[in-house]
Parts: structure tokens; C-alpha cells; sequence
């Protein structure tokens, strides 16, 4: 047996079960040894399409997904993705064949790139250790949270395995889970007791029903309220005492509240200048705690009062087996009355801005949070209008929305709904994007058909790259370099195979009824032309730190 089949098939009967990529010569064998172990495979158009797939796929279902590339370019095109996994500490792991000749035109330094990212470099060295370094990048992958390159040399790939050597793949250990010291659950204990206004902020960290829970018990022993950044949103779902989202996408309430909360937790949650508004969340007399497994994430962006080093779960249940008698902290009547009552974005009253030519993005995404079912995976692009659909489209839990956002790109919002629809195959895909990202990435649109997708693709449509126009326009720059003519983009996704509808005014949504009733035989965009005429209020906030 080849290398390249025995490190496939070992990879998939390793718990690997889903593959993502563009398969060239360099990477054929490998992928299709996975195919045959068992391991599905989804071709992509591109690369950077694949690996942002890979990337959300391993988001949503807590597994170890796997990119597989062609040496050289097709790892290249696959490096904003892989940068984007590799800042977010999403454990994947990168499959690429890789050129060492040195007069190869797809030769260069794959671990150099690797490194440059963020992303740990591995290789595949020899045949008789073949198969266990590959599984050892992918215990790596798994255990310590990392995207992780694993370079499989052309000229090794093709070498016959020697007899004797165990092709057999080891189930991998659960990681282990840091246990926070007693010193440390004192001292939290301590600080949460003496806390008249506590708020609870969760992060990447706290993404799991365990987590969950620990923290909504500790929460109702010391009355603290419950955020989440961004990436966790739909964490405390249905929980009276949610503020929903902490940042530039906080409700004014929410924000409110946080700013007068005495004490603020982020637990596993970096506490950035996203999640705390450069600071602007955090009140002057607050004490700030950050509880995570990593010791060097504690006060990496801003000054804290205690640092815990230790899993979210363990480090909550160990504060909760300390605590006290219950009491009433944040959660009083009158916090309660004004949590019901406007504690959504679509709870604030607005002027709507809408013309006959153009619908306001607010009418827009409230209109489809009421059409669109309840059971919903919701992924974002980046750009002006990206806080609407955070805001106002509603998700059932912290596997409803799916936030690649680590690195900024435009881009990878049709992708990032792709790889998390197929992690979550009972609800309705729903993919907000930007005109700017949906273009760039419309060749993802036949992966969305071609897969038989039921997906909504609703592109905030104002024919710029809105941040730039907002950002640079007030000021009397020329914006011909953001501006874009009309495109038709429904025009586009029929072409693919879509249903297409083009929103300008609430009436034109009954397509998006009618589409919701069924049979929906094919995936739906909604190219949505909205209102231009000034910048979302998050971003509004972003460049007030700047």
C-alpha cells in the first residue's frame, strides 16, 4: 500500500468524517483513500471556499474537519480560509500535497506560510512513520485547538508502506480539561460574592450545553446577567436574563447594563476591543475576571483584576460548589421589566428609511426573522451591513450562528454557511452576505446546488464596499474605487440554479413566503437592494475607537 492511501484511510478511520477541497494530481490518492475509508467528501469550486467550509463545519459540530489541497497553489489559494481557521483557533487539519524539487514551479516553503498565519506546520517524512505522524498532527489538531499544515511530500506519498508496519488507526483521547486551582475558585469566589451588579461574559470558550449550564447555574446563584460575544451568540438563548450579544452589536440596553455592571467575567471570552467596544463597555469602578484554559489568553487585551487558569465547565461547577446562599445581585425587578421589554434590536423603535427603490436593512431582517422557521444556522460575511443579521435574526442556540470573523475577510460568508449546514443537516441555512462578499465568492453558489442545499442567501445589496464608503465618504474622498454599478446578482444565482427574488420594498418579500411554504426544490437568494445613506451603527461604533 502507497503512503498516500495508508495516511488516508488511517485519517478517516480516525474519526476524520468529512473532507473538504479541490482535488488536483498532488492530492488524489490521499483524498480518494479517505472517500473509500468511510470520510465524505465536498468538492469546493476554490480552495479558500474549502478550507472556510472545513473551517465552520468543525465550528458547528465539534469535530476535526480536513482540508485537502494540490501542492503549491492550491494551498495558496486556500490561505485567507486557513489564516481565518488559524486565528480562531478552530481545530482543522490542512492536507497538502507538497513539491520539494527544487526547480518545481509549485515548490515553495508550505511551513514558512504555515507559520506566517498562525497555523502549526507538520510533515510527513518517511513511510514507516507515516501514518503516525499523521495522526499525530491530528491528535495535535484536536488536543491543543490549532490549525494544523500537515506537508505530504510528493516523492513520500508515492512510496510502498513496509510490510509489518500497523495501519491500524488508535481512537483518539478526549483532551484533557484544565481543572482551575483551589486558590484560584477562591478568589473568583470571593470576587463574585462581593459583586452588587455581575455580568457574565461567554466566548469560544463556553461553546458547549455544559458550559452552558454551569455558567446559567452560577449566573442564578449570584445574580449576574448573561452576555456573549459574538462568536457564541445564541449561547443563553430564552434565558430571561440574556443582554444577547456584548460589543458593537449590544442592544442600547445591553450596553447600558453592562457599563453599570461593577463586575464583569469573561469566561473563555478575550474580553477584545469588539467584545468590550475599545474599553468603552467597562465602567470606570469595574473589576474585570477572565477565566480560560490558556494561560497566555488571560489579560492579552486588556488589564484584568483576577485571571483563572482553567476549563469554563470545571472552573464554574468548582465556583458554584463554593458559592453561597442564592441572592438577587443584577436581577432586579426593574432590570427583569426592561429585559422583557426591550432587550432585541427589533424592540427599538426606529424611523424606517425605505423607498420605493430601497428597503431599510432593519424592516429587512425583521421581515425575514418572522418569515424564515425558527430552526435556523445563520452565517455572516463581513462589511457595513453585517450587524443586521447578528442582531436581528434570532437563533436557537450557539450552533445557530456561525461567525468567521477572526481575520476580517469579505468573502467567506457563503462558505461559512455551507460548512455549517452540513454540520447541522436539520435546520434552514441562511447566508447574509454583503454584494461585495457574494460576488467574490458566487462560485460557491453551485457548491450551495450542487449539494441540494435548502439555503437562503439574502445579499445586503447597496452596489459599494460599504465600510469604506462610510468610513472615508464624510470626509470628501472620491469613493469611485468603492462604488460599484447595478448588478443584477438574482440574474446570477439563476444561472446556478437558484430561485431568485429581488427585495426593494417589504411587498416584494412574499416570494420569500411562498418560498418558505415549499416544496423548496431549490435554494433561494434574495438579491435585497437597501438603503445606502449612512453606515450601520456598529460600525459607527468601530470607528469612534479609531
Amino acid at each position: 500500500m502507497k503512503v498516500a492511501e495508508a495516511v488516508g484511510r488511517a485519517l478517516a478511520a480516525s474519526e476524520v468524517d468529512h473532507v473538504f477541497g479541490v482535488v488536483g494530481s498532488g492530492n488524489f490518492h490521499l483524498t480518494n483513500a479517505m472517500v473509500a475509508a468511510g470520510a465524505r467528501f465536498v468538492a469546493a469550486r476554490h480552495e479558500g471556499g474549502a478550507a472556510t467550509m472545513a473551517d465552520a463545519y468543525a465550528r458547528t459540530s465539534g469535530a476535526v474537519a480536513a482540508l485537502s489541497v494540490h501542492q503549491g497553489p492550491g494551498l495558496t489559494n486556500a490561505l485567507t480560509g486557513i489564516t481565518e481557521a488559524a486565528k480562531s483557533r478552530t481545530p482543522l487539519l490542512v492536507l497538502a500535497a507538497e513539491a520539494t524539487a527544487q526547480r518545481s514551479n509549485f515548490r515553495i516553503d508550505q511551513a514558512v506560510l504555515a507559520h506566517s498565519v498562525g497555523a502549526v506546520s507538520a510533515r510527513v517524512t518517511t513511510a514507516h512513520d507515516a501514518v503516525e505522524q499523521a495522526l499525530a498532527a491530528l491528535r495535535r489538531a484536536r488536543h491543543e485547538r490549532r490549525t494544523v499544515l500537515l506537508n505530504l511530500p510528493l516523492e513520500v506519498q508515492a512510496l510502498d508502506v513496509p510490510a509489518g508496519v500497523s495501519l491500524k488507526a488508535v481512537p483518539l483521547p478526549e483532551p484533557e480539561r484544565a481543572e482551575p486551582s483551589r486558590t484560584a475558585v477562591a478568589d473568583l469566589v470571593r470576587v463574585l460574592e462581593r459583586a452588587e451588579r455581575p455580568v457574565f461574559v461567554a466566548g469560544r470558550g463556553a461553546r458547549t450545553p455544559a458550559a452552558r449550564d454551569a455558567l446559567s447555574a452560577l449566573a442564578d446563584r449570584h445574580g449576574a446577567l448573561l452576555a456573549t460575544s459574538a462568536v457564541a451568540r445564541g449561547l443563553f438563548h430564552g434565558n430571561p436574563w440574556s443582554l444577547d450579544v456584548s460589543g458593537g452589536f449590544a442592544s442600547p440596553l445591553a450596553a447600558e447594563l453592562i457599563q453599570g455592571a461593577d463586575l464583569i467575567v469573561g469566561w473563555g471570552c478575550a474580553l477584545n476591543m469588539w467584545t468590550m467596544r475599545h474599553g468603552s463597555l467597562i465602567g470606570a469602578d469595574a473589576s474585570v475576571v477572565q477565566v480560560d484554559d490558556d494561560r497566555e489568553a488571560l489579560g492579552a487585551h486588556r488589564r484584568i483584576d483576577l485571571g483563572v487558569t482553567g476549563d469554563v465547565e470545571l472552573t464554574a461547577r468548582r465556583a458554584l460548589e463554593a458559592a453561597g446562599e442564592g441572592r438577587e445581585g443584577y436581577r432586579t425587578s426593574d432590570v427583569g421589566a426592561a429585559l422583557a421589554a426591550r432587550a432585541r434590536w427589533r424592540d427599538v423603535p426606529y424611523e424606517d428609511e425605505g423607498t420605493r427603490e430601497r428597503i431599510d436593512p432593519r424592516t429587512l431582517s425583521i421581515a425575514l426573522d418572522d418569515i424564515l422557521p425558527a430552526e435556523r444556522v445563520v452565517g455572516v460575511d463581513s462589511g457595513n451591513f453585517m450587524g443586521y443579521p447578528s442582531a436581528y435574526l434570532s437563533v436557537p442556540d450557539h450552533n445557530g450562528f456561525c461567525f468567521t470573523q477572526a481575520f476580517q475577510s469579505i468573502g467567506l460568508g457563503l462558505a461559512t454557511t455551507i460548512g455549517a449546514a452540513l454540520a447541522r443537516p436539520d435546520r434552514l441555512p441562511v447566508a447574509a452576505l454583503g454584494d461585495g462578499g457574494a460576488l467574490m465568492s458566487a462560485v460557491e453558489l453551485d457548491t450551495v446546488r450542487r449539494l441540494g442545499l435548502p439555503m437562503v442567501v439574502v445579499v445586503y445589496n447597496d452596489e459599494a464596499y460599504g465600510a469604506e464608503v462610510h468610513h472615508f465618504g464624510p470626509d470628501g474622498f472620491p469613493l469611485d474605487t468603492v462604488t460599484f454599478p447595478e448588478t443584477d446578482i438574482a440574474a446570477v444565482a439563476r444561472g446556478y440554479g437558484f430561485e431568485a427574488v429581488t427585495v426593494r420594498t417589504p411587498a416584494d418579500l412574499k416570494a420569500v413566503q411562498d418560498w418558505v411554504a415549499g416544496p423548496r426544490s431549490a435554494p433561494l437568494l434574495i438579491d435585497a437592494k437597501v438603503t445606502r445613506e449612512h453606515g450601520s451603527w456598529w460600525l459607527e461604533e468601530a470607528f469612534r475607537g479609531h
